[in-house]
């Protein structure tokens, strides 16, 4: 995922008695932006069409055609508009195609000394009359922060860039696999979630027992060759100062048999009963492993949240850096505008430069301490942080979310675990809106700031409700 190149489909939008030549330069323009970003475009020539600009009805089909013959390397469209453009065209284009891609529509500005025929724009107008057609044939799309700017300018930029997440996300999301290793635990009612749901929007999740898969690493071989293998991933993952060779062995084999059953299922995240079953069960903390998989944006959640999970995998897409589950822990002294981030040790690595294989104290208060090796230690410098939830609301029979973004400080914070602290405006108004509208105490971080470009997927191509924390 942090390499894939994008593809975007771009259409030149044009109208006939407008100067030629803007046609031409906007495709230098936007090709030479494509370059500097490793994006590739797919758009029509400038001998299939005028100057490679779509107008009539013809240029549409032909664009459609290009289009749908790329469907599956597509993953958005681009709308340039050097002029006015005819709003006809553009909108044929796109229901011809019918990729159902996020669509960004983009208005050059007019130069104030430049108003007259030879090299008049009038995008700031056309493009009001394209979005007036998309929303007539129901296509949803973006918009640029300011109404109409330059290609090369920064702002453009930052909404391509912006854009280009906002792909991810919703491309991502749609089919994705999740997997549920376990049942939810007992005294986890907070977790609860519809599977038919998330099927209705296109979200799959494959289940096993958890009995299944450990009786699975139980049959395994400490010699054997993947076992070994995944051993050696693990040694290279993080230090481990006091966790004895047992333990790794059972670690090993655990990590084969979940990976396996991931590969067979074509999973891209799991959410796995952490929460006390393993730990009675086979002895050990499944942490490590839960990390080494987000680390690699294959997120992995504890305690069976199921939508936690998907929450991770969305944020990790909008980021293109790993997500970690995080609970809401704990106040941090009376600063009403901070709280402190804790779990027991499954965080990606990226999020902790001080990693290490521990024990987890919590739980080994009452399952023993040796039965916890696996869990992760270390804690997450200051920095960007943005954080969310998805969750389904079934009395409704909806998905909605809530995103917002804050502060990771090095404000100092004496425990164990994975842990950070975080700076949030307006903290106390946020949390009454997770508790006042039943959302979890899982809450996904990652070390960005992406939260527009989850609302902008979420609302506008996935239609799930999204308050901001703003």
């Amino acid at each position: 995922m942090r390499n894939k190149q994008q593809t975007l489909g771009v259409i030149i939008g044009n109208r006939d008695f407008f100067p030629d030549v803007l046609i031409s330069e906007a495709r230098k323009d936007i090709l030479a932006l494509f370059g500097e970003l490793g994006v590739k475009a797919v758009m029509v020539s400038e001998e299939e069409t005028k100057r490679g600009g779509v107008e009539t009805h013809a240029e549409a089909r032909r664009c459609a055609e290009l289009f749908r013959n790329n469907r599956d390397e597509i993953d958005g469209v681009l709308v340039v508009l050097p002029n006015f453009g005819d709003e006809k065209g553009v909108a044929d284009t796109l229901k011809l195609a019918d990729l159902r891609k996020p669509v960004l529509v983009q208005g050059y500005p007019d130069d104030l000394n430049q108003l007259g025929v030879a090299r008049r724009r009038d995008a700031f107008c056309g493009k009001i009359s394209v979005c007036n057609n998309l929303v007539q044939a129901g296509i949803p799309f973006s918009l640029t922060a300011q109404h109409v700017c330059h290609p090369t300018s920064p702002r453009f930029r930052t909404d391509l860039t912006r854009f280009l997440g906002v792909c991810r996300v919703v491309n991502g999301l749609r089919g994705v696999r999740l997997g549920a290793v376990g049942a939810r635990p007992g005294a986890f009612n907070t977790v609860r979630y519809s599977e038919k749901i998330l099927e209705r929007h296109g979200v799959s999740v494959t289940t096993v027992d958890l009995s299944e898969m450990l009786a699975a690493a139980n049959r395994l071989s400490a010699s054997d060759s993947a076992v070994q293998a995944k051993l050696a991933d693990i040694r290279g993952y993080v230090p481990m100062p006091n966790t004895p060779s047992e333990k790794l062995d059972q670690m090993a084999k655990l990590g084969v048999v979940l990976g396996q059953w991931m590969e067979a299922n074509s999973l891209d995240a799991t959410a796995i009963q952490c929460w006390t079953s393993v730990q009675q069960n086979f002895g050990c903390n499944v942490c490590t492993l839960m990390s080494m998989m987000s680390e690699n944006f294959l997120p992995s959640a504890c305690e069976v949240d199921v939508t936690g999970v998907l929450t991770m995998y969305a944020m990790q897409l909008a980021a293109g850096s790993p997500a970690a589950l995080v609970d809401w822990n704990n106040n941090y002294g009376d600063d009403p505008d901070k709280c402190t981030l804790f779990h027991c040790g499954n965080w990606a690595k990226s999020f902790l430069p001080d990693i290490k294989m521990a024990t987890a104290p919590i739980l080994g208060s009452t399952l023993g301490v040796e039965n916890t090796h696996g869990a992760l230690e270390g804690r997450t410098p200051a920095g960007l942080l943005t954080y969310g939830r998805i969750t389904t609301a079934d009395t409704d029979g909806a998905i909605r979310a809530y995103v917002g973004e804050g502060q990771l400080t090095n404000d100092e914070l004496n425990t164990f675990g994975t842990r950070a602290v975080a700076k949030v405006p307006r903290l106390q108004e946020l949390l009454q809106y997770v508790c006042r509208n039943g959302f979890e105490h899982h809450v996904v971080m990652t070390t960005s700031h992406s939260a527009a470009i989850l609302q902008e997927a979420f609302e506008t191509y996935l239609h799930w409700p999204t308050h901001v924390h703003a």
